[in-house]
């Protein structure tokens, strides 16, 4: 039985048994051939259909806001991700004909050249559960609009959403082999994806859990996407508005417990603001309520599971033996239990030696360092093994432009942090994996460029 154990109170909340590899199999045959089907559907219908999935899905949201706070804590205060899922769903639909249009590239008396966007067939998702309708909806609304089928595997601690998603997909007329939710384990997902049962595999998760997806693909040239790791830095120059800077690069650090893809980990203030920045920044930070995710006063919910917890923890203990300053007291928040429910944290005499500064610690933790302006801020903010998205805040966009040139991140913002834009490229470097989701090129990455060159018979 594959459990999810709820951070509210450690109980199993909902369990499941994965299919068998023969039951496995068998879903992906079925989602093979309802595939021609679908994508013989005009695209209007096909669109139709999936927003009114999502309207659907966003009338559930009493029930799912409630699951969510249970199944990986985040407070129901925030209202679960709807604002996201409908942001991003509409305007992916609304640029879908365009995106796949054919390419002309002549139409005369004597050629007809062209190329198209195909699908690539089936789209197997592997969803995180951090985000668990957000992230897996980057990819599910692209790949069903452009003609794909959809195998979804969610995660364990969010089992419930993969239920929820098939579910509004049903609702909305999306047929239920063309779009399955199914429950694996490790070794049958490895198993699917090196028997070429799939067009392209989507993964968000850790950096092993790519690389096991990589060896799995190996040699069946199946095209993959994977949004890995982060260390996301944020750096505040001499001309920052100081408060917004605070206020933007706390709540990307600290926002559902830490628990964000391109949350805020490492901060870079420059010496002038670095005393004042610190000062604002603890007393923000103490401002927050831990606790029971299901009350409404709440603004920070347990981490999803103890061991993620264990892991903040960990880096931090580390760092404070290696001379460290911790500046949140844990007693200021007495739900700080040794277990899920783990207290924020800033520490400052930080350096890239300790792991806190290098490696992922997926909670509500930052460090925080004074440089002396852009050249010494770039060379930290560089030096990762991650590069997904990069946080500067200044009054001078030419600066933060000039800056961004230099970074090493798939996204660089300027005065605002942990924020997906559906009309650009959702990408990383480094260990953070490859591929592209949303914009137009969320569309390339689950369809096949097709070219087509028709020479006219003359008399």
């Amino acid at each position: 039985m594959i459990r999810l154990i709820s951070p509210v109170d450690g109980r199993t909340y909902a369990e499941r048994s994965p299919l068998s590899p023969d039951a496995a199999l068998a879903a992906t045959a079925r989602a093979r051939m309802a595939q021609p089907g679908w994508a013989a559907l005009p695209l209007d219908d096909r669109i139709a259909r999936v927003m009114a999935a999502i309207a659907a899905l966003t009338g559930m949201k009493e029930r799912i806001v409630t699951e969510l706070a249970w199944q990986m804590g985040r407070p129901v205060r925030y209202g679960g991700e709807f604002g996201g899922v409908n942001e991003r769903a509409e305007y992916m639909a609304a640029i879908a004909q365009q995106a796949l249009a054919p390419m002309q590239v002549e139409s005369s008396d004597r050629f007809h050249r062209y190329l198209t966007r195909e699908p690539v067939g089936v789209v197997f998702v592997i969803a995180p559960w951090n985000y668990p309708y957000l992230t897996a909806l980057n990819t599910i609304v692209p790949a069903l609009i452009a003609g794909n089928a959809v195998v979804l595997k969610h995660a364990s601690q969010t089992l419930l959403a993969g239920e929820r998603l098939a579910e509004a997909m049903r609702l909305g007329g999306v047929p239920g082999d063309v779009f399955q939710n199914i429950v694996l384990d490790h070794a049958t997902t490895e198993a699917l994806i090196a028997g070429r049962n799939f067009g392209f595999v989507n993964f968000t998760g850790s950096v092993a859990g790519g690389a096991a997806i990589e060896r799995a693909a190996a040699g069946t040239f199946t095209a993959t996407g994977l949004e890995l790791g982060g260390k996301d830095p944020g750096y505040v120059r001499a001309d920052a508005d100081l408060a917004a800077a605070v206020d933007g690069l706390m709540d990307g650090a600290m926002f559902n417990a830490g628990q964000c893809c391109c949350g805020i980990e490492r901060i870079y203030v420059h010496e002038s603001l670095y005393d004042a920045f610190v000062e604002k920044a603890v007393a923000w930070v103490k401002r927050l309520r831990l606790g029971n995710p299901l009350d409404p006063e709440t603004t920070l919910g347990p981490m999803a599971h103890a061991r993620f917890a264990r892991v903040a923890r960990d880096q931090v203990a580390e760092a404070v033996a290696a001379g460290a300053t911790p500046l949140i007291d844990p007693a200021h928040f007495p739900a700080d239990d040794g277990g899920a429910y783990l207290a924020p944290q800033l520490l400052v005499g930080v350096d890239h030696s300790m792991r806190v500064m290098r490696e992922e610690s997926f909670g509500p933790v930052a460090g925080i360092m004074k440089v002396s302006g852009d050249d010494e801020a770039e060379a930290l903010m560089n030096d990762s093994d991650y590069g997904l998205t990069a946080s500067i805040w200044t009054r001078d966009s030419d600066a933060a432009a000039d800056l961004g040139a230099r970074l090493d991140f798939g996204t660089v913002f300027q005065n605002r942090c942990d924020y997906v834009d559906p009309a650009l490229c959702w990408t990383g470097c480094k260990d953070t994996g490859r591929g592209a989701a949303l914009s137009a090129l969320g569309f390339h990455s689950v369809t096949r460029p097709k070219s087509y060159h028709l020479k006219r018979v003359t008399a």
